[in-house]
């Protein structure tokens, strides 16, 4: 009972995620997102991963390190595991901790945008759970650079599936939550092991009015939860932000992010 009630609520979360989506949050492969990637010197590659009786794939990128590192789960917006979240992927790895994003899509085809968010918004609320776990347990169990050191983020639909998976997984040590919605009720933050890390637009009211409510019930859980919200940016200001004709809004509130999540990234390093 206890099991599918906690699986009830991240699949909750995530229909609210694909509600509160804004129509500009459109991440189709882009050309500059792309090309970024294929410049890049770490190494970057796709792996099977057994969920279940399913086999998923996850795009996994390298940091530059001599030592081992942590590494951060990243849960891709409602339209898939696209080119700018790989590039995200390895902007990680730029920062030394090995990032993992499994295609919740896997073995799905469909012909556009509005296509992809249908199938994600299709997707059994237990597959969802099982494919995080799946990629979860390899990055620790299977990535011999990994040092144990486990985090998750997530943008946009995958903000809001951040926030759930926190109360989830008792293995995280830091959540990055990307515009996504925060929980509502007191079971969804009861077991959230970790500081939570918010990152939100100003422009962006549909998402940030759930802020208040989860600051209230996890100040009464005794847990942490940080959100920042930038000052003139829109929702999915992190990769609006990145594309050639950003405004100056976005452009600086994900240069801002960066910043904070850089020093979020080397605190997750010397976590224990």
């Amino acid at each position: 009972m206890q099991r599918a009630r906690s699986v009830g609520n991240i699949l909750a979360v995530m229909l609210v995620s694909v509600l509160m989506c804004d129509p500009l949050c459109n991440a189709r492969a882009q050309d500059w997102a792309k090309e970024r990637l294929n410049k890049s010197p770490r190494h970057g590659e796709w792996v099977d991963l057994k969920s279940g009786e399913r086999t998923i794939k996850a795009f996994v990128v390298y940091p530059e390190s001599k030592n081992k590192t942590p590494a951060v789960l990243v849960i891709h917006e409602i339209f898939g595991l696209t080119d700018w979240i790989r590039g995200v992927c390895d902007q990680l790895a730029e920062n030394g901790v090995i990032a993992i994003a499994p295609d919740l899509l896997s073995g799905q085809k469909f012909e556009d945008v509005d296509g992809a968010r249908k199938a994600i918004s299709a997707l059994p609320k237990e597959q969802i759970k099982a494919d995080l776990d799946a990629t979860a347990d390899y990055a620790l169990a299977k990535i011999p650079a990994c040092n144990g050191t486990l985090a998750v983020c997530g943008f946009c639909w995958g903000g809001g599936a951040t926030f759930a998976y926190a109360n989830e997984n008792p293995k995280l040590k830091a959540a990055y939550s990307f515009y996504g919605p925060a929980p509502d009720d007191a079971s969804k933050v009861a077991n959230i092991p970790c500081p939570v890390y918010g990152f939100y637009g100003e422009n962006d009211e549909r998402v940030n009015a759930t802020i208040p409510k989860a600051e209230e019930l996890i100040k009464a859980a005794g847990k942490k939860y940080e959100p920042v919200i930038y000052k003139g940016a829109g929702h999915g200001f992190m990769r609006e932000g990145e594309m050639p004709n950003a405004n100056e809004a976005n452009k600086k509130a994900r240069d801002d992010a960066w910043a904070r999540w850089k020093k979020l990234l080397a605190e997750l390093a010397t976590s224990k």
